[in-house]
């Protein structure tokens, strides 16, 4: 893989962290979600023939970086683009492809994605939401939790498991839920952590969808799924180093302004040290993240499924630690609303949490990379 950016790819960076730039921190979702679009970044990684930029997953993926390096990351992007698009482009039909491909690339549709339940988590093997056959239709069962942007969501592509006819076992499948189909609600979820999107509890009850609202083949399965899951994980990655820069950018930034007993304090080993490790995780972390998108984008889904579990886990310690470090170093400063860090204390872990805990994928690392027996 190319362990240099092209000419195309700084060119695509410098342009969106200048679109970044004008947004801000203080940014309006739907303006910079609009303006994206109307740029082109919001659907670079879809194909061209669906009004896309063509390109992949290691191009999204700098988009998000940057913006998040900006202060005005769009979760959406890490759901709408990246996961349904992605599994719609590769799986869907040609009539589900024209339908939603060139909404979700010109940003005027988009569409969340709904695998986490309450007691199973992201644990598919453990998804309770089922899918049976009325005729030629389906009809889905279950509740969802954790879900992002169901409100701003034109439909919730849902994970749900059906019977696999020779098996007898359930096995899961990919389902397009409109957002007005009758049984299907939503409840929001009080969090603490001050987002633009917001996170919903979802209800399914015996909601009846045609037979094509199934996305790809019913047999399947978990390809169908990672193809989702995959970039799912890269874009976190992304999210979590542009936040990571965007605090230690600030951080930065005051420890060559401030000065103490006539010397900036970025000039003291005990700042400036640490900082510069938080630089060296991230642009680690970083690296990672574009092996795991270069894999992903060429077709090599194993090699992808590995590379982003890493750059998922590189990237949320490198991202808690770096806005840990940048609050540290201003001191009370780190804490007002003025400098904007403290927010970032909550929302960093969020990368350390979602879409998949540092743990399992010390599990899927400890037993798929290292061939170690399950625990589990």
């Amino acid at each position: 893989m190319p362990t240099i950016e092209t000419d195309e790819h700084k060119a695509l960076r410098a342009a969106v962290a200048a679109l970044g730039k004008r947004h801000g921190r203080t940014y309006n979702r739907e303006d910079l979600w609009s303006e994206a679009a109307k740029l082109g970044y919001l659907g670079v990684n879809l194909p061209e023939e669906y009004g896309g930029g063509g390109g992949g997953i290691s191009e999204l993926s700098i988009v998000l970086e940057e913006l998040g390096a900006a202060g005005c990351p769009l979760l959406m992007m890490v759901v709408s683009p990246a996961i349904c698009g992605t599994v719609i482009a590769r799986f869907g039909t040609d009539a589900q492809k024209q339908e939603w491909l060139p909404a979700l690339a010109d940003g005027t549709r988009t569409m969340a994605f709904g695998i986490t339940e309450p007691d199973a988590g992201s644990n598919s093997h453990r998804i309770t939401t089922t899918a049976r056959k009325d005729g030629t239709d389906w009809l889905l069962t279950g509740r969802k939790v954790f879900i992002s942007g169901v409100d701003i969501a034109d439909a919730t592509l849902i994970v749900g498991r059906t019977e696999d006819s020779r098996t007898g076992r359930l096995k899961p499948c990919l389902f397009i839920v409109p957002r007005d189909a009758a049984g299907f609600t939503r409840r929001q979820i009080d969090m603490e952590l001050d987002a633009v999107e917001k996170q919903f509890e979802l209800t399914l009850d015996d909601v009846r969808l045609p037979a094509d609202a199934l996305v790809g083949d019913e047999d399947a399965g978990l390809l169908q799924l990672f193809a989702g899951l995959n970039p799912e994980r890269i874009m976190t990655a992304a999210f979590a180093i542009g936040m990571g820069r965007y605090a230690l950018a600030k951080a930065i930034e005051y420890a060559r302004d401030r000065t103490v007993w006539n010397a900036p304090i970025g000039a003291h080993q005990a700042i400036a040290h640490p900082l510069a490790q938080a630089h060296i995780d991230l642009e680690l972390a970083r690296l990672m993240m574009q092996k795991a998108a270069h894999l992903y984008d060429v077709g090599d889904d194993v090699g992808a499924g590995e590379a982003a579990n890493m750059a998922k886990y590189a990237a949320g310690e490198a991202c808690v630690k770096a806005v840990d470090q940048a609050v540290h170093t201003l001191g009370g400063n780190g804490l007002t609303r003025e400098f904007g860090l403290a927010s970032l204390i909550t929302a960093s872990r969020v990368a350390r949490i979602a879409p998949v805990s540092r743990e399992m994928i010390l599990n899927y690392v400890s037993h798929q990379t290292l061939g170690l027996p399950k625990s589990y």
